[in-house]
């Protein structure tokens, strides 16, 4: 297949718009830390809690709603078995996680000065137990960074048309090396330009599949079976519980997470 040449334009000014962004608050960082006289830990974990409202909302909006989960949403909903029904128990785990966190562990934390959601814990059960807790932490943390790296590598490959492993492998790179640079603060000014990219994209997407020749009317592919499995699920009564308890095993993933 030949070069998309306008998809590297676009792939390659998306990198370095994100790199630029993460050296940039990495700087901004620094300068903060100067004027505040925090440690490097405070600043690298929680941005010395200077962290305004607006990047605050959207830092936290795209470390849940990332690449790996509209892909992953997108791949749900053409699972038969899942669907659109799977898709929204998903993302309603992910408001309820998203909610209770904040009305219920954000103040706590933030009034006691925890620089981790484990230091609760560790005062009330002691180290073993908090051991084991940050063991299963770090486990989910793995498994949601590859998922993160598949939405980004794969999307890449697609564009490009190069390896997808090379493409992971970049996308971890680019990531890793403004992380080191300047911790919280570069993630979360990268979140900010991430989030409002993935929505500015997504929106352009929708006049193009609409147009598609590949694409039918969704009167026709919503519940008819015909031509291919319907998209919004199979919601029968008798999958309640099994739905119940994908909810409750999402939510609490997420609460470890």
């Amino acid at each position: 297949m030949a070069v998309n040449v306008p998809g590297v334009i676009v792939m390659v000014v998306f990198y370095l718009l994100v790199l630029g962004t993460g050296i940039w608050a990495s700087f901004r960082s620094k300068r903060k830390q100067k004027k505040s006289g925090a440690t490097g830990m405070e600043m690298a974990l929680l941005g010395n809690r200077s962290i305004n409202v607006v990047v605050g909302v959207f830092t936290m909006t795209a470390t849940w709603i990332g690449g790996g989960s509209i892909m992953g949403g997108a791949e749900m909903i053409c699972t038969p078995s899942r669907g659109l029904t799977g898709v929204i128990i998903l993302f309603l785990s992910y408001t309820v996680t998203f909610i209770t966190g904040g009305l219920i562990f954000a103040k706590p934390l933030r009034d006691r000065n925890c620089m981790t959601m484990m230091e609760p814990f560790h005062t009330k059960y002691g180290k073993a137990v908090v051991a084991a807790l940050s063991l299963l932490s770090v486990v989910v943390d793995m498994m949601w960074v590859s998922a993160t790296l598949t939405g980004l590598g794969g999307t890449m490959s697609v564009v490009l048309d190069l390896p997808y492993t090379l493409c992971n492998w970049i996308s971890a790179a680019v990531v890793i090396t403004y992380t080191l640079m300047g911790g919280l603060y570069s993630v979360a000014y990268t979140d900010v330009i991430q989030l409002v990219l993935m929505l500015v994209s997504l929106c352009i997407c929708v006049p193009f599949v609409m147009v598609s020749p590949y694409t039918l009317d969704i009167s026709q592919t919503l519940m008819n079976s015909t031509l291919n499995a319907p998209w919004i699920g199979q919601p029968e009564m008798k999958k309640t519980w099994i739905l119940i308890d994908d909810f409750l095993f999402v939510v609490r993933k997420l609460q470890h997470g």
